[in-house]
């Protein structure tokens, strides 16, 4: 059965005041739109690349997206499956130290704002001559990884190559054919590796949450539509086939001690023990004997308790951030969220440490030297990120708070069911169910999970804030 999406409609508004607010950049530099222009036109020279173009790659992402980063070809074999997996390969158009490098290291990342993005690279890269479009002759980075007939890692290969995507698809419309029997040849076993990814990842200890996420997209009539849409089995089976080849990228890194990983350090006992008593508190069963991840795989994600308990989750997942090293490993090597060591390398043409951790991989896969733009650069990269990733989880729940604002501007007065998703003293924070919106409540005694009227009491839409309190008891 297809995901319920509840779609709220909000007319007028724009996201300008946002924007200057978290002073975005509205264009990129002369000398920057200049270099890429002419990179599109003619690519740097990357060195001998493989002739890839006969893989049958598709592509998976959100519906109408143009800045397409990776393309996919899976494989069941007599021992387990063969992922091929093409990465946009951005170092054929960014040359290191130029214009569009520089405006690259200052971003960070592409921001998602509902009336456009903020790319990363100029739009005639990302969403042009670097994009892994259909039907488009691309340079990649492409991994060829293999597991056992259990989804398990057992080897790897990345190399650059050409490439030629045959098929765009979004998720939903994978989802419809993989229920109705008709899914592409090349993602064919895609739910069966994907669940076994799942399974492993749960072995693992890997924490994920289910909550379901807001999504803002352009009304047709004007305005705002804001929807609250389940993840899909094919959004997690897509998403298990980027974790392999970052799982991968680690373990490279890791073996040649150098490069930047993505982590998070393991929760406390202290942690751990809170959340047990509040599953208690929510009378839902935790046996002393599963640990953080089997619990979570076992919740029902349309249950408020489970909301509640996903909510709760997110104390556990505290601190993570890049950690680089050049000759000596860390200390910290590891994800909690994932169970294992992992790495950015599979969006590059929308997150800038991709691209230094896969030219890392590059290099000492094929016994080379790591370029000396790439080793000068690791060090810096972390503080860069984080603070690139701090200002898009602002811009995005932002961006989230006023287009609730301009949802319930004239409902004040209005009840609504809500879910209470985490408690305080005197407020909660609740999800109200329809308009699919988040927000704090006041009111005495809100236990975690439990359904709730509550009655919007203010809506300031300048400062993006809205207040509801309690109905009864």
């Amino acid at each position: 059965m297809p995901p319920v999406v509840i779609r709220t409609h909000a007319t007028g508004g724009d996201f300008g005041r946002l924007r200057a607010e978290f002073e975005l950049p509205e264009s990129f530099t002369a000398r920057a739109l200049a270099e890429a222009e002419a990179a599109a036109i003619d690519p740097i020279d990357a060195g001998a690349r493989e002739d890839a173009t006969d893989l049958p790659l598709v592509t998976i992402d959100p519906p109408g997206a143009k800045d397409l980063d990776q393309a996919m070809l899976l494989e069941r074999t007599a021992t387990g499956f063969l992922v091929h997996y093409a990465i946009a390969d951005l170092a054929a158009f960014v040359a290191p130290g130029g214009p569009v490098d520089a405006e690259a290291r200052r971003r960070g990342q592409t921001l998602y704002l509902p009336d456009g993005n903020v790319p990363l690279h100029p739009p005639v890269l990302s969403e042009g001559a670097a994009s892994l479009l259909p039907g488009e002759i691309r340079p990649a980075v492409l991994w060829t990884v293999e597991t056992d007939h259990l989804g398990e890692l057992r080897d790897v290969h990345v190399r650059r190559a050409l490439v030629r995507s045959t098929g765009q698809f979004d998720y939903e419309t994978v989802q419809a054919a993989i229920d109705d029997g008709t899914e592409h040849p090349s993602v064919a076993v895609l739910p069966e590796l994907g669940r076994l990814r799942r399974e492993l990842a749960v072995r693992r200890g890997a924490v994920e949450l289910q909550l379901p996420e807001q999504e803002i997209s352009a009304d047709p009539g004007g305005g705002w539509a804001l929807a609250r849409r389940p993840r899909t089995d094919v959004d997690a089976w897509n998403a298990e086939i980027s974790l392999l080849t970052g799982m991968a990228a680690a373990s490279i890194m890791i073996d040649h001690k150098v490069g930047v990983l993505r982590t998070l350090p393991d929760p406390d006992a202290e942690a751990v023990s809170w959340l047990r008593r509040s599953a208690y508190a929510l009378g839902v069963e935790w046996d002393a004997a599963s640990s953080v991840s089997e619990f979570l795989s076992r919740l029902d994600p349309q249950a408020p308790e489970s909301l509640a308990l996903y909510a709760d989750t997110t104390r556990l997942l505290r601190g993570a951030g890049y950690t680089a090293f050049d000759g000596e490993l860390p200390e910290l090597t590891t994800h909690a969220g994932i169970g294992g060591s992992y790495a950015h390398v599979t969006a590059p043409i929308r997150r800038l440490v991709d691209r230094f951790a896969t030219e890392v991989c590059l290099a000492v896969s094929a016994g080379r030297a790591v370029p000396g733009w790439v080793r000068s650069a690791l060090a810096g990269l972390p503080d860069l990120m984080s603070a690139s990733d701090l200002l898009a989880s602002k811009v995005e729940h932002s961006c989230i708070d006023q287009v609730e604002a301009w949802i319930l501007a004239e409902r004040i007065g209005g009840t609504f069911d809500a879910v209470v998703l985490r408690a305080e003293e005197s407020r909660a924070e609740v999800l109200i169910e329809d308009p699919p919106v988040v927000a704090k409540c006041a009111g005495e005694r809100l236990p975690e999970g439990a359904r709730i009227r509550a009655r919007l009491t203010a809506v300031d839409v300048a400062k993006r804030k809205v207040s509801f309190e309690r109905v009864g008891s």
